[in-house]
């Protein structure tokens, strides 16, 4: 399935390197070379995805990331960094990107990791509806789509891939292992501390809609995580 893809990468060589791989892969490219321009591009609409490093002139990538998520955007973001320390990759996480790649890196990794973050979020067009519903809290897996008592969500990627995978079976503890299995599609490279920022900003994002769903996703200490069931066992 072709996908329109915003390339943003200040180096001209490689956002070309970048975009002729993900042609090969079918997809539609527009390459940008500052942070400016790509939140601009970003703002029409146009992209389904978006490919971001972070160190651009103008604007960079974090910026970008974090006004975009602040404007309810849910294009999923994968983050480019030459930054490979713990705490710089969760900042991007923690910003509102779905996924991260440290340089140097592969073509065949980039398009693998896009492949993934697209199954996560785009549904065939035959596929059936399918709507969780814990208390309040209504999850559409098809539309992409999250509102509590009515008023809508902004998730990212992750963080509406993670709650699904929660409120499928409330009550039932997750470990991030499982979680990572069944969210990122990325196995061991992905540590249990991105699961972990996740769920604080997923959690944020919950509490900061005005009603409340009835049901909480509750941290069970040397364990995971879970999605309470409303007081009662009332649904």
């Amino acid at each position: 399935m072709s996908t329109r893809i915003l390339v943003a990468e200040d180096d001209e060589m490689q956002a070309r390197l970048i975009r002729v791989y993900l042609e090969r892969e079918g997809h539609t490219v527009q390459t940008v070379h500052d942070g400016r321009t790509a939140l601009e591009r970003a703002r029409t609409g146009w992209p389904e995805l978006i490919v971001l490093d972070v160190m651009m002139p103008e604007i960079s990538g974090l910026d970008v990331c974090r006004i975009l998520r602040a404007e309810a955007s849910r294009t999923p973001v994968l983050m480019l960094t030459a930054q490979s320390t713990e705490n710089d990759l969760l900042l991007g996480l923690d910003l509102g990107a779905d996924d991260y790649l440290t340089k140097p890196y592969s073509p065949r990794e980039l398009t693998a990791r896009i492949r993934a973050l697209l199954r996560r979020t785009q549904q065939p067009a035959a596929a059936k509806p399918t709507v969780l519903t814990v208390g309040g809290l209504h999850i559409d897996t098809a539309r992409f789509e999250v509102r509590i008592a009515g008023s809508p969500v902004a998730l990212t990627a992750k963080e509406f891939g993670i709650l699904a995978v929660l409120a499928a079976a409330p009550g039932r503890v997750f470990t991030r292992p499982e979680i990572i299995d069944k969210v990122f599609d990325l196995g061991r490279e992905v540590v249990a501390r991105t699961v972990d920022v996740h769920v604080m900003n997923l959690r944020r994002k919950l509490q900061q809609t005005p009603a409340d769903p009835g049901c909480m996703v509750e941290t069970v200490y040397g364990r995971g995580y879970r999605l309470t069931e409303p007081a009662g066992g009332e649904w």
